[in-house]
């Protein structure tokens, strides 16, 4: 049996895949198999991809119709016959001693998957940053080098990033829960990431930097289409999730929290011509939470002041136009109130006095 598949999902990345694909065929753990699957490219990657199977006959490619990120991931994952499970990113590079470094882990601790760390690469700078969000240090910290499950870590699971690139898998524990993608939506490894999380027994942390996450002004998550409506449902799937896994109570509050918050980020970080499109959409979700009193009070009792403002603003709000002034009317009041709690406070009103003086 191979010891580890790889899935790559191409689409249009032909600037970096020579990259991606040179950090892959040169790991220092060679019995690997690698699958890449074109999702309908009309760019030079197909070919990049066919130059190198015809040099590594680790690599098949497979060509499909753009179905996106999903499906493509999706079916290259049928394919895999490795022991374990590795999802890259076609436009990352990957340490070449990742694979066998997790690998040799997961083997040692006969884990369901290892969680390693990984650093940002902010192309227009042309550095490398490390930053929390995939670097986990608290949650490493946490766990040392001990094997664990999500009831181990419960106030720390909101702090492990649901990238798949940051983990690998045992294939057949992926299989036996059937685990797949939400296809048709941006961030779908956010679905994938809970799934995996609550069916696992047994994870382990690798505290190494083992992945280069590159940021370009075109990717996915920074170009601000209409894509950025998919959280919305990607939100929903969430909590489908942690209501399968009898969870939901017990993290109802930091759901709720990314229910109104993450969801106003993604609002925010719109292009301003498809903002209307998105209140819309994020109105009609929130009223849906409404239809049900009990459920209401208890969804508003647990957000905070500014979250309980945007959620009932985006209710109460006709357009766009209206719920951004509503927003920003509440920022004003909230900024003068902060004002004033200083002005009223002993130093202040000491250093005014000075002052008239």
């Amino acid at each position: 049996m191979v010891k580890v598949s790889v899935v790559v999902p191409v689409y249009n990345v032909e600037e970096f895949l020579g990259e991606c694909l040179d950090s892959l065929t040169n790991q220092t753990l060679t019995d690997i198999e690698i699958i890449c699957v074109n999702d309908g490219s009309k760019d030079r990657s197909l070919d990049i991809l066919n130059e190198y199977a015809s040099n590594d006959e680790r690599i098949t490619v497979i060509d499909q119709e753009n179905g996106g990120h999903a499906v493509a991931t999706n079916n290259g994952m049928k394919l895999a016959k490795g022991k374990y499970l590795f999802l890259m990113d076609s436009d990352d590079i990957l340490d070449l001693e990742a694979l066998e470094k997790t690998y040799n882990l997961a083997e040692e601790k006969s884990v369901d998957f290892v969680i390693f760390q990984a650093i940002n690469y902010y192309m227009d700078k042309d550095e490398l940053i490390e930053e929390e969000n995939y670097s986990m240090n608290r949650l490493a910290d946490y766990v040392g080098d001990s094997v664990f499950s999500y009831r181990d870590i419960r106030d720390y699971v909101f702090e492990i990033t649901v990238t798949p690139w940051s983990k690998l898998y045992r294939r057949d524990f992926i299989e036996k829960n059937n685990i797949t993608f939400p296809e048709g939506l941006v961030f779908d490894d956010n679905v994938f990431f809970w799934d995996v999380l609550f069916a696992a027994e047994r994870i382990t942390f690798l505290k190494e930097h083992l992945f280069k996450r590159r940021w370009y002004p075109t990717s996915s998550t920074r170009v601000g289409d209409l894509r950025f409506l998919n959280y919305i449902d990607i939100c929903n799937l969430i909590w489908d999730v942690f209501y399968r896994y009898g969870e939901f109570d017990y993290y109802r509050k930091e759901l709720f929290t990314k229910k109104v918050g993450t969801i106003y980020y993604w609002y925010k970080n719109i292009k301003d011509e498809f903002k209307p499109e998105f209140f819309f959409a994020m109105k009609s979700d929130y009223l849906k939470i409404t239809q049900d009193e009990k459920f209401l009070k208890y969804f508003i009792k647990n957000l905070d002041k500014r979250q309980k403002n945007i959620f009932e603003s985006a209710v109460e709000a006709e357009t766009r136009e209206e719920f951004d002034l509503m927003i920003e009317n509440y920022e004003l009041e909230r900024e003068n109130e902060h004002l004033k709690e200083l002005l009223d406070r002993p130093i202040h009103k000491l250093a005014i006095s000075k002052i008239r003086r």
